[in-house]
């Protein structure tokens, strides 16, 4: 049933900028103004999220963390493992979009002859994930000249 409904509203929306086209002569509109205004929102929108993510008292919502909090003066923190500063949370946040740092710290656990646990690393994991989220940005700057004229200086 949900499949239905979202099938017809978009013949609906297909239809009203038909209508709007082809009766109201408003291709300006239709061509111009909304894909601007849905882009707009929608950049808008994630860095609403993104802004209300990094303000939350706890950004990342991970149980455990790897590294030493803020203790006893004599304990060295791991500043940005454990932040306790908004500039420890901006550095944790920058290597985890930038470089996918929680998957370079992933390991792999197998179960061994007898009762032992053998602990690998999944770097491979990491370098993957980092290789296809840098080309798949790549691809979307690059696309995203052909809907600009004349493109923006840095895509050239």
């Amino acid at each position: 049933m949900g499949s239905l409904f979202s099938l017809f509203v978009v013949i609906v929306l297909i239809l009203m900028a038909v209508a709007g086209i082809k009766v109201a002569n408003m291709q300006f509109f239709f061509g111009v103004v909304l894909p601007y205004a849905a882009v707009i929102i929608f950049i808008l929108g994630v860095i609403g999220k993104a802004l209300k993510w990094g303000r939350s008292p706890v950004p990342f919502k991970i149980p455990t963390t790897c590294g030493q909090q803020k203790s006893l003066p004599w304990i060295r923190q791991n500043k940005l493992d454990n932040p306790s500063s908004a500039l420890g949370v901006i550095g944790r946040m920058l290597l985890e979009v930038l470089l996918v740092r929680s998957l370079f710290g992933n390991t792999t656990v197998e179960l061994k002859e007898g009762p032992k646990l053998a602990h690998g690393s999944t770097k491979w994991l990491w370098l993957g994930g980092l290789a296809f989220h840098w080309s798949f940005l790549v691809v979307l700057l690059r696309h995203t000249r052909l809907f600009m004229d004349p493109p923006p200086a840095f895509l050239q």
